[in-house]
């Protein structure tokens, strides 16, 4: 049944009000990164002596290429880490059956439920413990706790829709565990895999609290500490057009991944949403 005008135009009209809103902060920190003096003050959306004085003074003024290079390794390495635990979990709660599987998996979504600051303490011992304290190892471990619990759920539903015939002719052929899951279920598991590490790729890029606590030497820092450390000449005065350049770098390559994997990002998160 083709829906009214009425229905269209509702529809056009709240699509539109939902780009302004989603659109408008990012296009004004774009407009505001290319302002300088007085101009930041001045609410035009795009200015009439445009810049980049903002965004050489980020490279020349703070170690911002390092904390850029530091937020990419920190969040590769978190995407790592948390696809190869995350993918065996998956394999073992998903795929085979023992008493208590239920439990463990509510018990790993309730993971998710604390937030960071509740962990803060525990996690800070640990990382002491270990003698990462001021590295980046210790930003790998701590972001664990964030990602870990979605990743293994996405996975544990995609899993579960993998025919069992697949596991049966594998053990036919006298096939281990281990060559199953990154030989056969692996090249199946992609769309899920790429929604799964693109979403632990944001949240440990953005990642905030865990960064400020576990790391102090300038060398260590990542982006988001580093876009909160950025002041003036002064060292009082906020320079804006400065944060928000640092902004507008920091988003870009997060809307690049988004744009770029979008297909793979709806197909591997509605995957196991219909079954049969």
């Amino acid at each position: 049944m083709k829906p009214s005008a009425a229905v269209r135009v509702t529809h056009a009209t709240l699509s539109l009000v939902f780009m302004v809103v989603s659109l408008f902060p990012f296009l004004y920190a774009i407009s505001t990164s290319f302002k300088q003096g007085s101009a930041l003050f001045v609410p035009d959306l795009w200015p009439n002596a445009a810049t980049l004085d903002n965004y050489r003074a980020l490279f020349r003024d703070q170690p911002f290429g390092l904390n850029l290079m530091n937020s990419a390794v920190v969040a590769a390495g978190t995407v790592a880490l948390s696809l190869g635990l995350s993918l065996l979990a998956a394999w073992s709660l998903g795929r085979v059956a023992f008493r208590g599987r239920g439990l463990l998996l509510m018990t790993i979504l309730a993971v998710s439920m604390f937030p960071q600051v509740a962990v803060l303490s525990g996690m800070y011992e640990l990382v002491r413990f270990l003698g990462l304290y001021d590295h980046l190892g210790a930003l790998w471990i701590s972001h664990l706790v964030i990602t870990l619990p979605f990743t293994v759920w996405v996975l544990v539903t995609f899993m579960k829709q993998l025919p069992k015939e697949l596991e049966e002719a594998a053990a036919m052929d006298g096939l281990g565990v281990f060559t199953v899951i990154f030989r056969i279920f692996l090249p199946l598991l992609w769309p899920a895999l790429v929604a799964t590490g693109l979403l632990a790729f944001i949240a440990s890029w953005n990642e905030f609290l865990f960064a400020l606590t576990f790391t102090l030497s300038t060398g260590q820092r990542t982006v988001p500490v580093a876009i909160t450390l950025i002041s003036g000449a002064s060292g009082f005065e906020l320079p804006w057009g400065s944060i928000m350049a640092a902004s507008v770098i920091v988003t870009l390559p997060l809307v690049v991944l988004v744009v770029y994997f979008q297909r793979r990002i709806v197909s591997g998160l509605t995957a196991g949403a219909v079954k049969g």
